[in-house]
Parts: C-alpha cells; sequence; structure tokens
C-alpha cells in the first residue's frame, strides 16, 4: 500500500527495488477516493472510460474534453496514488504543438501528473516535446486500442521476431525520449520479460505477464462491473455486478411489498402543526 504520495520518481524507484507498482483505473470522484483509501500507486484516468462509463464500442470517440472532465473528477477524489490521463485519439497526433497543448491541458485543467500516449517510433518527437515541457510521460506499447482499426481488432502483439524486434526498438526510443514508464498491452509474457530487462524504466504490464514492473486493470473489470466483455488477463477479484443487481431489485420488490420506506427511514412532524396547515 502507498503510505506516501506516489510519483515519477517513485516508479523508479520502485523498479530499482523490485518493488511491483500497482495501477487501476477510475474516472469518477467516488472511484479515486476508495482507490486512495486502497493505497494503490498510481491511477490512469484511461480513454477506456468511453466503452466502462460512456457506452461508445472503442476509445475513438473519446474527446479531449471529456477526458479533463474525468480527470477533474480524479484529481478531486485522489491525494496519494500517481494521476496518470490518458490522451486521446488524435489529441497528439496532428501535431508536436497540438500534442504539447493537449498534454497541458491534462496539467493545467484536469488536475493529473502526468500523461498517457500510444505508440513508438511515431510519437517520439511528441513524448520529447511534451516532457521539454515538464510533462512526464507514460509510454503505451504492445496492443494500442486507439490503432484498433489498423490492428484489425484486439489481438496479442510482438508474436513474430519482425513485431517483437520492432516493439524492443520502439521500446528502447521512448525511454530515450524521456518516457518515466510503459504499459505493455497483450504482448507475450516472455517478450514483456525481456523488456523488462532490458530497459531502465519501468514496464506495466496488461495481459503481459507477470514479468513486468507492474501491472493495471480497469477497474470496472477487476470489480466485476462491467459485462459486456471479459478479456483473458482480466482477474475479476469481485462480482460487484451481480451485487448491483441483487439489491436494485430487492429495493423494488421492498418498495412494491410497501416495506421501504420503514419507520427508521422517515421524517416526522408534529400533529399539531398539520392540524395548522
Amino acid at each position: 500500500m502507498a503510505a506516501e504520495k506516489f510519483t515519477v520518481q517513485s516508479f523508479r524507484a520502485a523498479k530499482a527495488a523490485q518493488r511491483p507498482i500497482s495501477m487501476l483505473t477510475a474516472y469518477d470522484y467516488t472511484t479515486a477516493c476508495l482507490l486512495d483509501e486502497a493505497g494503490v500507486d498510481s491511477v490512469l484516468i484511461g480513454d477506456s472510460l468511453g466503452m466502462v462509463m460512456l457506452g461508445y464500442e472503442n476509445t475513438l470517440r473519446v474527446t479531449m474534453d471529456e477526458m479533463i472532465h474525468h480527470t477533474r473528477a480524479v484529481a478531486r477524489g485522489s491525494r496519494n496514488a500517481l494521476l496518470i490521463g490518458d490522451m486521446p485519439f488524435l489529441s497528439y497526433h496532428i501535431s508536436v504543438e497540438e500534442a504539447v497543448r493537449n498534454a497541458g491541458r491534462f496539467i493545467q485543467e484536469g488536475g493529473a501528473e502526468a500523461v498517457k500516449l500510444e505508440g513508438g517510433a511515431a510519437v517520439v518527437d511528441k513524448v520529447r516535446a511534451i516532457v521539454k515541457a515538464q510533462i512526464p510521460v507514460l509510454g503505451h506499447l504492445g496492443l494500442t486500442p486507439q490503432s484498433l482499426n489498423v490492428f484489425g481488432g484486439f489481438k496479442v502483439q510482438g508474436k513474430d521476431v519482425e513485431a517483437a524486434r520492432r516493439l524492443l526498438d520502439d521500446a528502447l526510443l521512448l525511454q530515450d525520449a524521456g518516457a518515466f514508464g510503459i504499459v505493455l498491452e497483450c504482448v507475450p509474457d516472455a517478450l514483456a520479460g525481456l523488456l523488462r530487462r532490458r530497459l531502465e524504466i519501468p514496464t506495466i504490464g496488461i495481459g503481459a505477464g507477470a514479468d513486468c514492473d507492474g501491472q493495471v486493470l480497469v477497474v470496472q473489470d477487476m470489480l466485476g462491473l462491467f459485462r459486456r466483455m471479459r478479456p483473458k488477463f482480466v482477474k475479476a477479484y469481485a462480482e460487484l455486478g451481480d451485487a448491483a443487481v441483487s439489491a436494485v431489485q430487492e429495493y423494488i420488490r421492498e418498495m412494491a411489498e410497501g416495506r421501504f420506506p420503514a419507520e427508521e427511514h422517515t421524517f416526522h412532524m408534529d400533529p399539531k402543526l398539520l392540524e395548522q396547515l
């Protein structure tokens, strides 16, 4: 559990000490408070909010304004975790200047302390410029959901030698550009382990096996709240979706049977005042 404020420097220190880094997503104040109480090291305000909060089919429709809105809410509830804003599709693709401007919005308007963006060689110039603007950057390689249409779906990446070598080269480029860590999504565990050993910066796995410096999951997935799909790499530590449905059904039953609200949920007034009315 995080006993004090977790920072970008804490990432490197954790890797050096071989202490696993915990990361979960959050998109609202209440969840941020709970994650802070639980002691999670870092919170990612992910563009996955498009699917789990806004009902989009994928992450491509998420806008900067939507990301800033949710980042503000999380920032109000989080005290100790490092807050990382996920730069959405087209927020950093058009130009270096726009990438820096949008990264700055996460810090200045949203209250984030770092940003994450997807890609390797193609975004190194943006990563370098954002870092130069004093904004920490977390990289993201492997299955990058914003490239869903290029990949042809949610598929494991780096399975052949050429793809694995390209992923390794991209990771080294991101490190040289100043990224403080890299998320590895849906890559073979052996490749993830090789990357962890080759890199000086931490790797955060999601569907990348246990040989990473930390792990990240979508909080709705690990709590059993998002029921539309459950990827292979997700472990549900609770089934709060079942509990929520059951609770709502009980509420409906109690109202229908006249058992709610009961006496302990009811306010009263002096009968004499009622007579005056």
